[in-house]
């Protein structure tokens, strides 16, 4: 006979454990809608720029040249979104936590945000030409922060207050709770959704500067014609012209800013006589100059694709340079442009016989936003981190050694002359061709001297002069063709370029950095079956 068990039964005095709700979606959801509020109201005032963005910007511009380079390189044109998808996925984490952190305790998780904003603040406040106003929206991205993590809470807050009165109560309050969280977190959330389409939608000063673009007519600017004999008739070769929304785009600013031409003027001042100012209208009635420019980024590695020749129209640096009366101790001129991006151009490079000028227009029409409307700085035979300033409004005109510029600090040459290039365009790596002659094509450049020879090599062989298709000045890209025979079997081919002073392109290989990559590009290809 077995004793009966005395001991007693406990069950019913512990509390069932209760996952009512996360309380990190609350989080999340709250993070998102103060996100959602914040660019809706950067947008609708016209603010410089939405947090996100105002913080993507100032890590562009704190992150060391190399980290820099190689985001380009991994990324491309890219490289700006990855790094929003970034923090986005930071702020999603650090939302989470302060969603459960609102659990122990919701002040804490209030101050969190505030950090947030004040983070946020303090990077629209550094940006040029920051304003107050800037400062709304992330006042009222806070407020939106603070109203829905309550909001969303409190059916957790109270079923929390509720279980100290009475740990018994039962699986139907818990579903009572859980279907508050529920239908307020889906609210929240559909909020921030509509939040952010509409401040998509709702950016009056990209939509103003658009219009003002359409409107705008050029009176002096000529349509391009594109010269006879420039362009191989070769299957898979690039356009000779580049067409503008295919031309590459290089900037260190997330949000392109937005001028008009009625409120763009051009500050020339330093080392001057005289200090002048320029308006977009001043500018229209100088003379106007239009050449055909190939412009390729300090960036571009051998064989890249950051490179693109465009009919470029606009007013010539240097009789501007004149009337402001440059002094001769004078050597470089500090561009500067509306969103704060500087760069030291050679004095000598604004003022000798190239092209070099204030564009308004690419091929033909006023530029597009991201390419610097309603003015830019084009410089044959620079590459453009020290020299073409988009949307610029300010020239100083000064010394090396008086300034730093933006990609200079950063470890990039002070000068920053365009190398010889050339690169294979067609066969394409890896590709297998027919037996017979295969025909080789591609482009070489050397702006402000030009090209007077391309040869190729193939499998290690002697150098061979390709044919070069017509040339329409010293600062455009000339393409080139040759045709080969092949045996069946792998094959590669290499390409080189002499300038028209006579000078061989190296073949040692040098990174982009600190002035330009350097090397000879090579295609490795089949022929057969």
């Amino acid at each position: 006979m077995t004793s009966p068990d005395l001991r007693p039964d406990t069950r019913a005095e512990t509390p069932p454990v209760r996952q009512v709700a996360p309380w990190w979606v609350a989080g999340v959801v709250s993070g998102y809608l103060g996100l959602a509020v914040a660019y809706l109201a950067a947008r609708l005032l016209d603010a410089t720029d939405d947090p996100v963005s105002g913080v993507a910007n100032a890590i562009i511009r704190r992150t060391p040249g190399g980290a820099v380079e190689w985001a380009i390189q991994s990324f491309g044109h890219h490289d700006k979104l990855v790094l929003v998808i970034g923090i986005l996925a930071v702020l999603t984490a650090v939302f989470a936590g302060l969603g459960v952190l609102a659990e122990r305790s919701f002040g804490a998780a209030i101050g969190g945000f505030l950090v947030l904003a004040a983070i946020g603040g303090l990077a629209l406040a550094v940006q040029r030409d920051s304003q107050a106003i800037d400062q709304l929206p992330i006042v009222v991205g806070f407020l939106a922060w603070s109203f829905a993590l309550s909001a969303v809470t409190e059916p957790m807050r109270l079923a929390a207050i509720a279980d100290s009165y009475d740990a018994s109560l039962g699986a139907s309050q818990d579903a009572g709770t859980r279907r508050s969280f529920l239908i307020r977190a889906g609210i929240v959330a559909s909020l921030a959704a509509f939040g952010g389409v509409v401040g998509r939608m709702a950016g009056r000063g990209r939509q103003q500067v658009e219009q003002a673009r359409k409107l705008l007519r050029l009176e002096q600017v000529t349509e391009p014609q594109q010269p006879a004999g420039v362009h191989p008739d070769v299957p898979g070769l690039a356009p000779w012209q580049t067409p503008s929304d295919d031309f590459y785009v290089i900037h260190t600013v997330f949000t392109p800013p937005t001028i008009t031409p009625d409120e763009w003027s051009l500050r020339i001042h330093g080392m001057v006589e005289r200090e002048i100012t320029i308006s977009f209208d001043d500018l229209l009635k100088r003379e106007f100059t239009e050449d055909w420019i190939t412009l390729n980024c300090v960036s571009n590695e051998v064989g890249g694709t950051l490179i693109g020749n465009a009919w470029w129209s606009g007013v010539r640096i240097a009789p501007l340079l004149a009337e402001a009366g440059v002094s001769p101790d004078a050597d470089c001129v500090l561009q500067t442009s509306k969103d704060g991006w500087n760069c030291s151009t050679p004095l000598a490079a604004l003022t000798d016989d190239r092209n070099a000028m204030l564009a308004v227009a690419m091929n033909g029409r006023p530029l597009p936003v991201d390419h610097g409307f309603p003015v830019r700085t084009i410089v044959p035979g620079l590459y453009g981190y020290v020299s073409g300033t988009k949307w610029v409004v300010d020239y100083e005109v000064t010394r090396f050694d008086q300034v730093d510029a933006y990609w200079t600090v950063r470890g990039w040459g002070e000068q920053g002359p365009v190398k010889i290039a050339s690169r294979i365009d067609v066969p394409r790596d890896g590709e297998t061709l027919p037996p017979g002659a295969v025909t080789i094509a591609g482009e070489a450049w050397m702006q402000h001297t030009g090209i007077s020879r391309v040869e190729i090599a193939v499998d290690g062989g002697a150098w061979q002069q390709a044919t070069l298709a017509t040339a329409a000045g010293v600062d455009s890209w000339v393409q080139w063709s040759t045709q080969v025979d092949l045996d069946e079997g792998e094959h590669v081919v290499k390409v080189r370029a002499v300038d028209a002073e006579g000078r061989v392109q190296t073949a040692v290989v040098r990174p982009v950095l600190p002035d330009g990559a350097t090397g000879l590009h090579e295609r490795s290809f089949r022929v057969g079956t």
